[in-house]
């Protein structure tokens, strides 16, 4: 069972807050005392500031009598808001765009929590990570689709793959793989036989309509192996070495979903990060990711068959 991580499920509360006219001596007390980074500041009900522990470490180098400066004066604002039914990676995407490093969470006008860049990095790792590494591409630099796979030990017919190299003989950064296939009845019951997974969610239509979802979706892992299927089509003999996801949004059974993998660096020695992500058939994202491997040379026995493209 997956349902996409959002704000209320990792944000700090109660919110600890201050007024204007507090002292950075009574705001630095209130921290200590309290084991707490950082202080939102009302007037009134209206959030009007936030000062750190990093803005009174800051203010004790730069200020005559810095404990009696008042708030007002050191104080962040305005201070940047979300809510708490906001995804954790759009969270973590407001927080890049202003630059700041955490979010008061705001509901119909009231603060109910904080999080911060902290709060993401201990539930999903890989948000703020993918943040960092952007869109670069390698439009402008050669391609070659790779047709045949013989690293594989059989291929279905509704099976579709396509896998684009930068160079023909090595890997390199930017080289991105998709693999694409429709979500069956039968495999949905194979995984739950196979995992033991038998959560009636997945397996019985009259349960999966009382819950939240609405409607019978496939297990969260078996969609997750797509990601897998798609590695394994990469040039070369791909092996795992650590996988963090984030699941956003169920798979319907009779669903074609297709998981997209791009390398995006490289940490010498042929191994590789990944962005890994899986998206439904209108584009919704299903699950986003980064995986580390190691690209092994095939054994002797293998072959592939390369149609380069323009």
């Amino acid at each position: 069972m997956v349902f996409p991580i959002r704000v209320n499920d990792v944000m700090s509360t109660p919110v600890y807050t201050t007024t204007p006219q507090t002292t950075a001596a009574e705001a630095a007390t209130e921290c200590f005392e309290n084991d707490i980074g950082s202080l939102v500041v009302l007037d009134g009900d209206e959030i009007v500031g936030i000062v750190t522990g990093m803005d009174l470490l800051e203010l004790l180098g730069s200020a005559d009598e810095p404990g009696r400066r008042p708030l007002r004066k050191i104080m962040s604002a305005p201070v940047v808001t979300t809510t708490p039914e906001t995804n954790l990676a759009d969270a973590a995407v407001r927080m890049a765009e202003n630059d700041v490093a955490r979010l008061a969470v705001v509901d119909e006008g009231s603060l109910v929590g904080m999080i911060s860049t902290d709060d993401i990095t201990r539930h999903v790792p890989q948000v703020l990570h993918r943040v960092e590494i952007g869109d670069e591409s390698a439009t402008e630099q050669p391609e070659y689709r790779y047709n045949v796979r013989h690293e594989t030990a059989y291929e279905k017919s509704d099976w579709e793959f396509e896998c684009q190299t930068i160079a023909e003989e090595k890997t390199s950064v930017g080289d991105r793989v998709e693999f694409s296939k429709v979500i069956s009845e039968q495999d949905v019951r194979s995984f739950a036989a196979a995992s033991g997974d038998t959560n009636r969610l997945h397996l019985d239509e009259e349960y999966a309509g009382q819950t939240r979802f609405g409607h019978r979706i496939a297990h969260g892992t078996l969609v997750s192996g797509f990601i897998s299927a798609a590695l394994a089509r990469l040039p070369g003999l791909t092996i795992y070495l650590s996988q963090d996801l984030s699941f956003q949004a169920p798979a319907g059974i009779g669903q074609r979903v297709t998981a997209v993998c791009e390398i995006v660096g490289s940490f010498g020695r042929n191994k590789y990060e990944l962005t890994t992500d899986v998206v439904g058939e209108d584009g919704e994202q299903l699950i986003e990711g980064e995986a580390t491997v190691l690209i092994d040379e095939l054994p002797d026995t293998a072959s592939i068959e390369i149609e380069a493209v323009a």
